[in-house]
């Protein structure tokens, strides 16, 4: 059995990690997040300590270590500006670190992170589960098993609506999350890239607060892509069916539905990473480039 450490506990990511690491087996035995609202810790690991403060956070692991508790994973849920500072410290620990998307922010992030492996002898591992979704990873063959020099057409449209607080939370700035297409984003980017190759060009049409819209010249594909987190931007019948979310990815004109199988891909990652399987710094790269890219040609 492992032991973990979670920082982020009170996000809306956290319960999916809690839920990974006690389906896998394994212990929480600390958590950390500003924000006291973590009742959901009484469902996976009650007996987790708890702690609202860094410094005593980084003190109680700190005083495990000196009495024989081996923290072996610290899973990182985090806003994502905070990401960098988190898996560092997770490594200077002597843990693996375990990182939501996105890992960093910006690609020198990623060069800095692989020497701090090779300092510590620890991993980075990030969660990038749309590749581990039974309709991807079948896509993915398709595409690798056809024609070599086949060029498809790919529309993907991601409507994901979020009230006002969205605006008035860290994930409303660029500097702390990266903008709509880093936040949003950045698994359909990863999930492109990991099918059709790498990039050849990129043109952003619009980069705004709650919606971009842009066009990918990858290796063996040709990508119009739209994300919004607006509301008005759903198709009437979405509308009235309730929902708030909408997304579609068309291959050739052809759907593709991947709407379902979403529920355990955070503990199929974590089996991974446990059998030294799990992505790593390198996986996690070409997507940070590429929204790296893209908010770049808006931020002038």
């Amino acid at each position: 059995m492992k032991n973990f450490a979670l920082i982020g506990a009170a996000g809306y990511i956290a319960p999916r990690h809690m839920k990974a690491i006690k389906d896998t087996g394994n212990a929480l035995v600390a958590a950390l997040d500003k924000h006291d609202n973590v009742g959901i810790l009484d469902s996976y690991f009650p007996n987790a300590d708890f702690f609202t403060e860094f410094e005593r956070f980084d003190r109680h692991l700190d005083k495990l270590r000196r009495k024989g508790t081996v923290i072996d994973y610290v899973s990182i849920c985090s806003p994502n500006y905070l990401h960098d500072s988190h898996i560092r410290f997770a490594l200077r620990n002597g843990a693996n670190a375990i990182c939501e998307k996105p890992l960093v922010l910006n690609p020198w992030n990623v060069e800095a992170l692989a020497e701090f492996e090779q300092e510590t002898g620890k991993r980075v591992y990030t969660i990038l589960q749309l590749r581990l979704h039974p309709a991807i990873v079948e896509l993915r063959n398709r595409i690798a098993n056809g024609p070599k020099d086949k060029i498809y057409d790919v529309d993907l449209n991601y409507i994901t609506s979020r009230g006002h607080w969205y605006q008035s939370s860290w994930k409303g700035e660029v500097s702390k999350s990266g903008g709509i297409a880093t936040n949003i984003g950045i698994h359909f980017f990863d999930m492109l890239l990991w099918i059709f190759g790498p990039v050849k060009d990129v043109q952003t049409d619009v980069y705004a607060a709650d919606h971009a819209r842009g066009f990918l010249e990858l290796e063996k594909a040709r990508v119009n892509w739209s994300l919004s987190i607006n509301y008005d931007h759903l198709p009437d019948d979405i509308k009235k069916s309730g929902k708030r979310t909408y997304r579609t990815l068309k291959i050739e004109n052809v759907e593709l539905e991947f709407s379902e199988g979403f529920t355990d891909l955070h503990t199929i990652s974590y089996k991974g990473i446990l059998d030294g399987q799990g992505f790593g710094v390198a996986d996690a790269r070409p997507s940070i480039d590429l929204v790296y890219k893209i908010r770049s040609q808006f931020s002038h």
